[in-house]
């Protein structure tokens, strides 16, 4: 008997750890995904979760962890190589956050990208029920869709995209551009972070597949349509609220502050140490206000939190070691004994310790050159229960869609970086309050649970009037 509801993710929502005593279980991954897709699977009598447990096991058995049905699937080394670290981090990750690194193309990815989303399409199909859902998430797995349409028709399915999606003239750089987009084409819904990102996925598919569309409609020729909208992710702000309060965070975020030599004022960056996230500029900015004299070493530090990130991948060792070196330089230059300009953690830390951070820090500095949403701005506003604490925030982040009381910056401009660092350092507490009082309203509003079932009430409904024949207009922009 198959399941009602299937979910397709490169990875499964749980990491492989071992105990001190060598014994080896899993732990469920940090990040708002999992807390997000719990609930649907619940409401659909369990579901099953397909992804990848990472390494290179060949013989995984589907387990149970916590009540979810997870089924692992395995990836040798050479498609970890050319699937993952190549095409998904190589090609696309780079050409769908603005080209801030250059992608590469290589054919041999691409036919390792091809192989490995057919055996993940291969394994939904076989575990979906009659007229099941399956949900597809992420750019590793953009061929799903239409692999598993010509396998199962019966099928509603959706596809979820986290990350931007690039404008037409650079995302018809990729030699593959039509079969990504035609893979999409096999969901009935397509959910981007923003409305931009529909607005341009639907304008390529006119231009280079062929399809009429009227606004967020293609009309496929077999009589289907598929429509693409915005649905913007977000986290458990009740969850993190919550944590926040709680007394072994309200400590642990008071001792953060006596290890830092109870500065008068903490800036606070978390981010995974990759290219797309602008922490070389960030601190930069920072440096040369503590140069021009506009924050002491002893009244100000800047904790930077970078999170290892796909080491295997050369670019990430190389923006590793250029950091490694400004932190140095900067606290080298500009730091006392006992006290540096800039406190820098390469290391990952639970969710309890993210949110003593977010708690100990004054100004959330969260500064990428694109980013799809980043979940990290929204943890610090439900993180901030006093109401108090500024956001320096991107305008390329998906985020400032919604955070509009943010001070908001032009990541690459780094004068503009120093002014709001500094306004956001100055700013009047009536000020902050009144900005973080509106940010943290919406993020009560539009909460991870909201995502998720406005994605899943739309699906239902988007494939409910699908094989209707659809009445179709003139072909129009």
């Amino acid at each position: 008997m198959g399941h009602d509801l299937v979910i397709v993710a490169n990875r499964l929502p749980v990491d492989r750890v071992t105990t001190p005593s060598g014994e080896t279980t899993w732990r469920r991954s940090p990040g708002g995904l999992v807390a997000a897709i719990e609930p649907v699977m619940r409401t659909h009598g369990g579901g099953v979760w397909i992804g990848w447990p990472g390494g290179t096991d060949q013989d995984m058995e589907p387990f149970e962890d916590d009540g979810l049905s997870l089924v692992p699937m395995a990836m040798t080394e050479q498609e970890i190589e050319e699937y993952y670290e190549g095409f998904s981090n190589g090609t696309l990750w780079p050409l769908y956050h603005d080209v801030v690194a250059k992608p590469e193309f290589h054919r041999e990815w691409w036919d390792a990208y091809q192989s490995v989303n057919k055996r993940f399409a291969e394994k939904a199909a076989e575990l979906a029920a009659k007229n099941a859902t399956v949900w597809v998430h992420d750019y590793q797995l953009q061929l799903v869709p239409q692999y598993l349409r010509d396998l199962r028709p019966d099928l509603k399915i959706g596809f979820y995209l986290h990350i931007p999606f690039p404008p037409g003239e650079l995302f018809q750089q990729l030699p593959w551009r039509r079969q990504i987009l035609e893979g999409l084409l096999g969901a009935d819904l397509v959910g981007f972070q923003l409305p931009g990102a529909a607005q341009n996925f639907v304008r390529l598919v006119r231009q280079r597949v062929g399809h009429k569309t009227h606004r967020d409609l293609v009309y496929l020729p077999d009589g289907r349509s598929v429509r693409a909208a915005a649905f913007p992710i977000s986290i458990d702000a009740a969850g993190f609220e919550e944590l926040a309060q709680s007394d072994a965070v309200t400590d642990r975020a008071k001792a953060i502050r006596e290890a830092l030599g109870n500065p008068t004022k903490v800036f606070l960056g978390i981010d995974r140490l990759d290219y797309t996230k602008g922490i070389y500029a960030r601190l930069r900015a920072y440096s040369e206000l503590i140069r021009d004299g506009h924050f002491d070493v002893e009244d100000a530090v800047f904790v930077q939190v970078a999170v290892p990130s796909r080491e295997q991948v050369e670019q990430y060792r190389i923006l590793r070691d250029e950091i490694d070196r400004l932190v140095g330089r900067i606290n080298g230059d500009l730091g006392r004994i006992g006290r540096p300009a800039i406190s820098y953690l390469h290391t990952s830390y639970p969710r309890e310790e993210m949110a003593a951070l977010y708690r100990a820090a004054d100004i959330m500095v969260v500064t990428p050159y694109r980013d799809g949403m980043n979940l990290v701005a929204k943890e610090y506003v439900a993180c901030r229960v006093e109401e108090d604490g500024a956001l320096v925030l991107s305008e390329f982040a998906g985020a400032a869609d919604e955070l509009r009381q943010a001070w908001l910056v032009n990541p690459y401009d780094i004068n503009g970086m120093k002014a709001a660092l500094l306004e956001a350092y100055e700013a009047e507490p009536k000020e902050v309050t009144r900005r973080m009082r509106a940010m943290r309203k919406t993020i009560a509003q539009n909460d991870v649970k909201a995502w998720a079932s406005s994605f899943m009430t739309e699906l239902e409904d988007v494939s409910g009037v699908e094989h209707q024949k659809t009445v179709r207009p003139a072909n129009r922009s």
